[in-house]
């Protein structure tokens, strides 16, 4: 089964670079590019993709508010977001806005690809240097949020627990081996934990996590045991 791309960026030769790598891959099919975020949310609710393929700086709209209109009128499609270093101060808005990753735009083909097929089957992604970047803008934030921080009251202790080590960077596998635990047991908590919480997705149950102060930076993930 082929995974519908749309392609959005206001720069033409890397429309068609981009266009170029994906198309060599045969499980992607690119239905429709666009130029702005105007466009990408007309194309997007038009041709229905599994995945937008986002630039963040666009004229007009730019890729945060398009990202924000998309996932209004079209919740199935998913968003992955071509960022730079310059680009640092848009990435957690365009997370809030309902974005599943990012990528760096000098990212290798074959990990381009990659991300498609990890969003597109509806995990989250974010290269490690935007991570960072993320958590740093957590951190710096005044005072935790009391109203996301009511949220984490309908989950259960484990539950709890089990977003730490989310928000810690851990894989499923990682986590039930720090809590010892079968991988399904944790794949079931972290279906109940984003269903709780009416989160999207991995990355916005970390972003949630630091926001209400459950984790802070510099807190120790539990390692696993051996």
């Amino acid at each position: 089964m082929s995974v519908r791309v749309l392609v959005v960026d206001d720069d033409h030769l890397m429309r068609a670079g981009l266009c170029a790598v994906l198309s060599t891959d045969e499980t992607i099919r690119i239905v429709g590019e666009a130029a702005d975020g105007a466009e990408a949310v007309e194309r997007a609710t038009a041709l229905d993709p599994d995945v937008v393929l986002m630039d963040i700086r666009m004229p007009n709209v730019d890729g945060i508010e398009a990202t924000r209109r998309i996932v209004a009128a079209a919740p199935r499609v998913r968003i992955l977001v071509l960022t730079t270093f310059e680009d640092d101060d848009y990435v957690l808005g365009a997370l809030r806005a309902g974005a599943a990753g990012f990528v760096l735009k000098r990212i290798e083909p074959e990990q381009l690809i990659a991300g498609i097929h990890v969003v597109a089957e509806g995990d989250s992604l974010l290269a490690p240097q935007v991570a960072r970047t993320v958590i740093e803008q957590l951190a710096g934030q005044a005072a935790p949020d009391a109203r996301s921080a009511r949220r984490l009251r309908h989950l259960t202790p484990r539950e709890r627990e089990v977003l730490t080590l989310i928000a810690h960077g851990l894989s499923n596998v990682e986590i039930a081996s720090a809590l010892v635990v079968e991988e399904s047991t944790v794949k079931t908590h972290v279906k109940r934990i984003l269903a709780k919480l009416e989160l999207r997705d991995r990355v916005h149950a970390v972003i949630l996590a630091y926001e209400t102060g459950l984790v802070r930076p510099g807190d120790r993930a539990m390692t696993p045991p051996g």
